[in-house]
């Protein structure tokens, strides 16, 4: 009798042995989807039990847990926490492989290797009494010889399934009592969560059957289909648990006529600037809103497309729609994410803005969901007289909202009658976009490096009023010139001309491509044409740069050659317009031809 006991003792010890091998193991009590929820529900398991840890798990989940230990101790200690309901029934094994950052013990790393089991645990108890029996067990002979029993390999442990709270019964009887909405919740939750893409119409078919079985599924619960009272509540809260910290408020604001849910956690109402209402950020989280408001028509619902289109809080990239009563905006770009909608009706404008941190889409799209699901035009209308506290005004600015500016700007002039635009290399070398007076997108479609030029063409064709015409004579020396410009970028509508004389007719080294020039020109003015007495273009101002740490006096500059010019454009076929004329024009008459000729280029 002995023999066989000691067998079956051998059989009970082998496992115990194999899984001492194993990588130690924890034991999942809880998960909780804040950081401050984790923590103090932490603090609450470890004033009653020993090796308590928390670990980030991924998705926006906070697990707390207790260990390591071997994966026999965490079975034992498992069971009898559960029988004791010192833990939940739905504690489980976990490996640990999706543990990342360690958030308890505050300060202190946990352990990485198998600890034993606390002192007096019901496991070390049950050895006890084991050993006690083995040593009280009478030895008698073994009257039946027998070989002892094959030891099979322990089978390989099958990852936990959480007991579920409900049977599946009761389940459906708790679901048949949920509302239409309710019930569309629970689907927008389970799109949310990457497992349902059917519509959310509050009917649960085999579709949204099959997405509650893939969802239990990979949440370590039995995958029946029918979600249990508190499964719903686990999927609900870690869709909610995104808007933590956003404090999502109906906020109705009478002088706008506007009430809707806005993220009052980040934002705050800072000023009124029709037609804008202004909500700030309060916090790290650069979040702004601006309601809409005003009265108008289809005319100004349309301006105000286009003006919101300049302003730095809509980039340039992103989708955009404008229809005969409403348009939207999304911009894409300089680290932020911005939508606009607004509404004609009754002749009054109405909408919102939000304005995200690029690279949070996942808060972005809650919030904008439920500012759009909630917006509501109420009566009155924002007063136009109404003035910011400041009374602050800047010519960048749009009731009081940034222009968005580009990073360069230049001259050009017109060069054919399809638009083509004439400038440096220099403006446009590195640009994301770039822009003629701008409004036109252009693009590059020749350069010549060794002059220094560049041509532009508009996306869209244009109609300019009127088009360079390159001289094709010698000009005298000392003769009068103006090149037309932009020196102040776009804070002139019009350019202005610079005058001064033809210096000579090369450049200080005796190059034929160049013609030195006597006159103080600006930055912005480079790109723009140099025009004779009779308004001919004699070649394109150059900008101003230092060779070898020489620094020319401001009134020396230098434009390429029209000949050298008409040679490289020819190369691109652009069809250009000469002339040998050297007849006089008025003042008033150059600068009408400087006017329809020359354009803003912008680098954006």
């Amino acid at each position: 009798m002995f023999k066989v006991f000691l067998a079956v003792l051998v059989l009970a010890i082998a496992p115990l042995g194999a899984a001492a091998q194993q990588s130690p193991v924890w034991v999942q009590v809880e998960a909780q989807p804040t950081l401050s929820g984790a923590q103090s529900r932490a603090r609450a398991f470890d004033a009653q039990l020993d090796n308590v840890a928390g670990y980030y798990i991924g998705s926006g989940w906070y697990g707390i847990v207790l260990g390591p230990y071997s994966r026999a101790d965490a079975d034992t200690l498992l069971g009898d926490l559960r029988r004791s309901g010192q833990i939940p029934s739905d504690s489980f094994i976990a490996d640990g492989r999706n543990f990342s950052q360690q958030f308890w013990p505050i300060g202190v790393g946990a352990p990485t290797t198998a600890q034993p089991l606390p002192d007096n645990s019901a496991a070390q108890q049950s050895a006890i009494d084991i050993a006690q029996a083995i040593a009280d067990t009478e030895i008698l002979p073994d009257v039946f010889p027998r070989e002892p029993a094959p030891i099979e390999a322990a089978p390989a442990e099958p990852t936990p399934i959480t007991v579920p709270d409900e049977t599946v019964q009761q389940a459906r009887d708790s679901e048949a009592s949920l509302t239409r909405g309710e019930k569309e919740l629970l689907q927008t939750a389970l799109k949310w969560a990457g497992f349902y893409e059917s519509s959310i119409d509050g009917a649960f078919g085999r579709g949204t059957r099959a997405s509650m079985g893939e969802w239990q599924a990979a949440n370590n619960y039995e995958p029946t289909g029918v979600l249990t009272t508190r499964q719903r509540g686990v999927l609900i809260s870690a869709y909610n648990a995104i808007l933590d910290g956003m404090d999502m408020q109906l906020v109705r604001d009478d002088a706008t006529g506007i009430e809707l849910i806005i993220p009052t956690g980040v934002v705050a109402f800072d000023k009124y600037e029709p037609p804008f209402a202004q909500f700030e950020a309060k916090g790290d989280l650069a979040a702004r809103v601006l309601l809409i408001s005003q009265v108008g028509n289809q005319d100004r619902l349309f301006g105000l497309y286009e003006i919101l289109q300049t302003l730095a809080i809509v980039p340039t990239d992103g989708p955009r729609s404008r229809r005969d009563q409403s348009f939207e905006i999304e911009g894409i770009g300089d680290g932020i994410h911005s939508y606009t909608t607004a509404t004609l009706r009754n002749g009054q404008i109405k909408g919102f803005s939000l304005i995200w941190p690029a690279g949070d889409d996942a808060r972005r799209v809650r919030v904008l969901d439920m500012m759009k699901a909630s917006f509501t035009g109420i009566d009155g209308v924002l007063d136009p007289a109404i003035a910011a506290p400041d009374d602050s005004q800047a010519i960048d600015l749009v009731s009081g909202l940034s222009v968005r500016k580009p990073k360069l700007t230049s001259s050009g002039f017109f060069v054919d009658s399809q638009g083509d635009v004439l400038t440096t290399v220099a403006s446009v070398g590195e640009c994301s976009r770039i822009t003629i007076d701008e409004v036109h997108d252009a693009q590059v479609i020749h350069t010549d490096e060794a002059l220094g030029l560049a041509v532009i063409r508009p996306n869209a064709p244009l109609a300019p009023a009127n088009v360079a015409q390159f001289q094709t004579g010698v000009p005298r020396l000392q003769s009068e010139i103006a090149v037309a410009g932009y020196p102040y970028g776009g804070v002139l509508t019009t350019p202005s001309l610079t005058f001064g004389r033809l210096a000579d007719i090369r450049g200080l080294n005796g190059e034929d491509e160049l013609k030195r020039l006597s006159l103080t020109a600006q930055r912005g003015d480079a790109g723009g044409p140099v025009f004779d007495n009779g308004g001919a273009v004699l070649g394109m101002l150059l900008p101003r740069t230092n060779k070898n740490g020489q620094q020319l006096p401001p009134e020396v500059n230098f434009s390429v050659d029209a000949s050298r010019i008409v040679a490289s454009l020819l190369l691109a076929d652009v069809r250009l317009q000469t002339t040998d004329s050297v007849a006089f024009l008025p003042p008033e008459a150059l600068n009408q031809t400087a006017t329809d000729v020359t354009v803003l280029v912008s680098c954006w």
